[in-house]
C-alpha cells in the first residue's frame, strides 16, 4: 500500500482512477468526527435545536454546491488542488492559494492531535501530552498509506461513530426523552443563525477547497460530485445534528463549551465500553487527522520537488510540534481565519473554470494577478463583514466578491475553437 503512487505531480490517469464507493468513503469518513459533533452541539445550545438543525442543514448546501463544483473539474482532469490553482492563479502565482492551504491544513492536523490528548485525559486521566503524541504517531502512520488508508478508515470510522453516537445518546436520555429535545429552544445567546451557518461553511472551507485532492481519483465529473454528496450535506450534516441532539436532551455537562461531544457518555458502563471509546478516539479523530495531514503533503509536495510520503512525516512532527505548543486551543480564532480567507479562493477557482467551460488554459502565465486580486478582494470584504456585521455568513460575502470581480477583471483571450480539456490532461508546471 505504501508504494502506490499518488500523483503529486501530474493529473491521475484514468487506469489508476478508483470506483465511487472507494473515493466517497474517503469523503464519507471525514466529517463524521467528534470535532464536528461539538460543533453542532454548540449550534444547537444557542439557537435551539429545529433552528440549529436549519442553520446546520444550509450551510451543508453551502458547502455541496461549493466542494461539488472543485470536485468536477477534479474528476474530470484528475488534476490535484495545486494543478487546478496553477490553472486559475498561474504557475507561480499558485503558490500562494497552494502554499497557504496546505500550511493551513496542518492547523487542523495539530487540532485533532491536541484534541486527542485532552480527550483522553478528560474520559479517562491519561496524560494529555503522551495521548497527543501516541495520536499523532497512528494519523501520521494511516497518512503516510496513501489514499487506499484513507478509504478504508473512513469505512471504520463512520458506521462506529453512528453506533457509539446512538448508545451515547441511549445513555443521555435517562433523565429527557427525545421528544423534549424536539421542543428545545436553547440557552445560549452568543450566536446567532447566520454566525452558525459561517461556522458550518468554515468548518470544512481549507479541505473542502483542496478536495480535489481526493476527488481526483474519481472516474468522472459526476462521480466526484457524488462522492461529494456523502460528505455534504449527508455525513456531515449527521455528524453535527447528532451532536445538536446530545446537548437537547441534556447528555453535555457543559455544552456551551463542550458542546455535544458525547464520549463522557460513554464511559463508566464497564471496561469493555470503555476499551471501545479509547479505540473511538484514535479511529475517529485519526481519520480527520490523517486527511488533513495528506491535503498538506500533498499540496506541499505538488510545490516542490519533493514526494508526499517524506513530506507527511515531517508536516506531522510539526504539526506535533505546534499541538505541544497549545496552538490548537486558538480554535474560535481559527475558524475565523478559515472563514474570511479561505473561501474566496474556491470562489474564483469555480469562476475561472466556468469561464473557461472545460476549455483548456491557452495562455500559461507565471502569475495571474486578477485572479489574486479577486481572492484579496473577497478576503477583505469576508473580514469587514465578520467585523462590522458580528453574526453574519460572512464567507458569503466572500465568495460573491470574489466570483464577481474575477468575472469582472477577467480579460482572457481565447482562441476562436479552443480544445477541450482532457480528462487526464498532461500538466507540466515550473517547479518554484
Amino acid at each position: 500500500m505504501a508504494s502506490a503512487e499518488e500523483y503529486e505531480h501530474a493529473p491521475v490517469p484514468a487506469t489508476a482512477r478508483k470506483s465511487l464507493l472507494s473515493v466517497a468513503a474517503v469523503w464519507f469518513g471525514f466529517p463524521m468526527n467528534l470535532g464536528n459533533a461539538v460543533f453542532g452541539g454548540v449550534i444547537v445550545y444557542n439557537l435551539g435545536l429545529v433552528q440549529g438543525l436549519l442553520a446546520i442543514l444550509a450551510g451543508n448546501l453551502v458547502l455541496f454546491a461549493y466542494v461539488g463544483a472543485l470536485s468536477h473539474y477534479a474528476g474530470r482532469t484528475g488534476k490535484n488542488f495545486a494543478l487546478q490553482a496553477a490553472d486559475t492563479f498561474g504557475t507561480r502565482g499558485r503558490i500562494a492559494a497552494a502554499g497557504f492551504l496546505a500550511t493551513v491544513v496542518i492547523g487542523w492536523f495539530s487540532f485533532q492531535i491536541g484534541l486527542t490528548g485532552s480527550t483522553l485525559e478528560d474520559t479517562l486521566g491519561w496524560n494529555p501530552m503522551w495521548g497527543a503524541v501516541a495520536g499523532c504517531v497512528v494519523y501520521t502512520l494511516l497518512t503516510v498509506a496513501g489514499i487506499r488508508a484513507l478509504a478504508v478508515v473512513g469505512m471504520i470510522a463512520t458506521p462506529l461513530f453512528v453506533i457509539l453516537a446512538a448508545v451515547a445518546i441511549g445513555y443521555g436520555t435517562t433523565h429527557s426523552s427525545l421528544g423534549d429535545a424536539v421542543t428545545y429552544q436553547g440557552a445560549g445567546s452568543a450566536l446567532g443563525f447566520g454566525g452558525a451557518v459561517a461556522i458550518v461553511i468554515a468548518g470544512f472551507s481549507d479541505s473542502g477547497t483542496m478536495t480535489a485532492d481526493f476527488t481526483r481519483w474519481s472516474k468522472t465529473g459526476r462521480s466526484a460530485v457524488a462522492a461529494t454528496f456523502f460528505a455534504f450535506p449527508l455525513s456531515n450534516f449527521l455528524a453535527y445534528a447528532l451532536g445538536g441532539v446530545v446537548v437537547a436532551i441534556g447528555g453535555s455537562a457543559d455544552p456551551a463549551a463542550d458542546g455535544g461531544g458525547f464520549l463522557p457518555l460513554l464511559t463508566g458502563h464497564g471496561p469493555l465500553l470503555t476499551a471501545v471509546a479509547v479505540l473511538f478516539v484514535f479511529v475517529n479523530l485519526g481519520s480527520v487527522a490523517s486527511h488533513c495531514l495528506y491535503n498538506g503533503a500533498v499540496g506541499w509536495s505538488a510545490l516542490t520537488p519533493l514526494r508526499m510520503r517524506p513530506l507527511a512525516l515531517g508536516l506531522g512532527v510539526l504539526g506535533l510540534g505546534f499541538a505541544l505548543a497549545g496552538v490548537w486551543g486558538h480554535f474560535v480564532e481559527w475558524l475565523n481565519l478559515l472563514g474570511v480567507f479561505v473561501p474566496p479562493i474556491g470562489a474564483v477557482l469555480i469562476a475561472d473554470q466556468l469561464r473557461r467551460r472545460g476549455r483548456a488554459v491557452s495562455d500559461v502565465r507565471a502569475f495571474r494577478w486578477n485572479a489574486l486580486g479577486a481572492w484579496a478582494a473577497g478576503a477583505v470584504v469576508a473580514a469587514l463583514a465578520h467585523y462590522l456585521l458580528p453574526g453574519s455568513p460572512d464567507p458569503l460575502f466572500g465568495i460573491a466578491v470574489a466570483a464577481g470581480v474575477y468575472v469582472l477583471t477577467d480579460r482572457r483571450t481565447r482562441s476562436p475553437e479552443p480544445a477541450p480539456e482532457a480528462d487526464t490532461e498532461p500538466a507540466v508546471i515550473p517547479t518554484p
